[in-house]
């Protein structure tokens, strides 16, 4: 059976896209991410939540804060990308609920009143969101490298607040020399789906 995506589009979003491990240094603009995000924006999420923050490093001593902060093997690659992103889910997601659920603006109380509630909801809706922008990075015609290899209550110190949970962070740009690793083995269809 056919995808209703054509095969070029199905290598540029999976089965060609890799995760980069170098970049050259043409410039990701604002304008490319405002498209990327207006995009991936409509990815689905429970109750239509929308807690990933994007937290966009540009200036060099932003980076150099960041840098330290990442695993020495994420470093080099963190310093030199175009761009890097810091991915966090928002635990205080739902004061926005009513204006983004507004057939059932009780969702906020109903569901959402307690923190615990709450961090376990943004953690699994900013990771799908997460993954949503990584695919719109790529649709973007760009390389994507998300990192979890770093100091994550750093992070959270130097850049967020307590309200704010980081994920991950993320180098964009033009993949440059040598930017992949072999590609590693997946698990195939029999190992994972189960019919019942």
């Amino acid at each position: 059976m056919s995808l209703a995506l054509d095969s070029a589009a199905q290598d540029l979003l999976f089965r060609e896209a890799r995760t980069a491990n170098t970049f050259t240094d043409e410039p990701v603009t604002d304008e490319q991410v405002q498209a990327i995000y207006d995009l991936v924006k409509y990815g689905p999420t429970a109750f239509n939540q929308t807690p990933l923050r994007i937290t966009l490093v540009r200036s060099p001593e932003a980076r150099e804060r960041l840098v330290k902060h990442m695993a020495e093997g994420n470093q080099p690659k963190t310093a030199a990308a175009p761009l890097v992103a810091i991915l966090s889910a928002d635990n205080e997601f739902h004061e926005e609920l009513p204006a983004l659920l507004p057939h059932f603006p009780q969702a906020k109380d109903m569901f959402f009143a307690e923190r615990p509630v709450r961090e376990g909801s943004a953690l699994v809706n900013s990771a799908l969101q997460a993954a949503y922008f990584i695919i719109g990075v790529r649709a973007a015609g760009l390389a994507a490298g998300p990192m979890t290899g770093l100091d994550f209550a750093g992070i959270q110190k130097e850049f967020l607040d307590d309200d704010h949970t980081p994920l991950m962070v993320i180098n964009i740009g033009k993949p440059g020399e040598d930017a992949w690793f072999p590609r590693s083995p997946r698990l195939a269809f029999d190992e994972v789906v189960t019919t019942v």
